[in-house]
């Protein structure tokens, strides 16, 4: 019989993990569905076919009927909040459990919330994953679980076929690695949109048009880089109200990323100026509003043109 999974948080990556989840996962019992704004939750499963999913309120009452509870949270203090409240109330029983927590946090929280849930008898596996919300709606997420190897083993159903197309194992490694790696990997991204933003900008000054740019960026790069040209140059970054990617949250993770590479000895300089056009973004649109992609629109203002583009 396979077991019953409850799901905390669903932000535009979890919706689409929930998903493939439902559709592909083969599960026997509806996926237990919890949010803090109740709505997403009713939005979600009604998009889904009747009876796979059920909304739920009490998330105490939810875990005590869950196997394995998948969390995907905005930002360590959520994760603590959330888990720590869960496993520290007086009474609760979670022994047995399998926590899976996908969040994007610094490896200090993520070894102390593991500790915690540990403590009460559960099992913890800290799994972040690399991927766009895109990705994750098409289950093409890389998934990069650490902990017990008998605990992932219970959950790599649901990874690769499912909710991924890979995984990166740190089996029986510490909890902080994958969250190390997640955020090394971020500043990939945040570094590229940069670079980007700088390269559209020029070409628009310079008078060499960005069309011309963008053909050459798709033809020697292509996938992750033509995703982000279009969310510039189409002006998506400034239409959408709600973000792919949050400039709050993409600070949230340069800041970690940068607090590691300082333990390490380490010294981001690309990332600190990414992280000066984030707060750029912050800044014109808010942080919950603005977009990562929004960069393209903090470097065509130190460059004298408007923030939004024309398109």
């Amino acid at each position: 019989m396979a077991p019953q999974i409850l799901w905390i948080g669903l932000g535009n990556m979890g919706r689409g993990m929930c998903k493939n989840l439902v559709e592909k996962g083969d599960l026997d019992k509806p996926l237990l569905l919890y949010n803090r704004t109740r709505s997403r939750s009713d939005d979600l499963a009604s998009s889904l076919p009747s009876g796979k999913t059920e909304v739920v309120e009490d998330l105490e009452q939810a875990v005590k009927r869950a196997d394995i509870i998948f969390s995907c949270l905005t930002n360590d203090n959520a994760v603590k909040t959330v888990l720590g409240g869960l496993v520290s109330k007086q009474g609760s029983d979670v022994k047995g459990k399998i926590f899976v927590e996908c969040s994007t946090i610094h490896p200090d929280t993520t070894e102390a919330v593991a500790k915690d849930v540990k403590a009460r008898g559960a099992e913890f596996i800290a799994s972040p994953v690399f991927g766009a919300p895109a990705m994750a709606d098409a289950g093409q997420l890389i998934f990069v679980p650490a902990g017990p190897r008998v605990a992932i083993d219970k959950i790599r159903p649901y990874i690769k076929g499912v909710m991924g197309k890979a995984e990166i194992p740190f089996d029986d490694e510490p909890y902080s690695k994958p969250l190390q790696l997640k955020l090394i990997g971020n500043t990939f991204i945040v570094n590229m949109v940069s670079v980007l933003a700088e390269g559209y900008t020029m070409a628009e000054q310079t008078g060499v048009g960005v069309e011309p740019l963008k053909q050459f960026v798709d033809t020697l790069f292509g996938g992750v880089y033509s995703a982000y040209s279009e969310r510039m140059l189409q002006g998506v970054y400034w239409k959408r109200e709600e973000p792919f990617f949050s400039a709050a949250g993409a600070r949230k993770d340069a800041g970690h990323a940068m607090s590691v590479a300082s333990a390490a000895g380490v010294e981001p300089k690309l990332v600190q100026v990414a992280d000066g056009y984030l707060k750029d973004v912050e800044s014109h649109q808010g942080g919950e509003k603005g977009d990562i992609a929004g960069i393209y629109g903090a470097v065509r203002q130190k460059a004298g043109l408007k923030f939004e583009n024309d398109a």
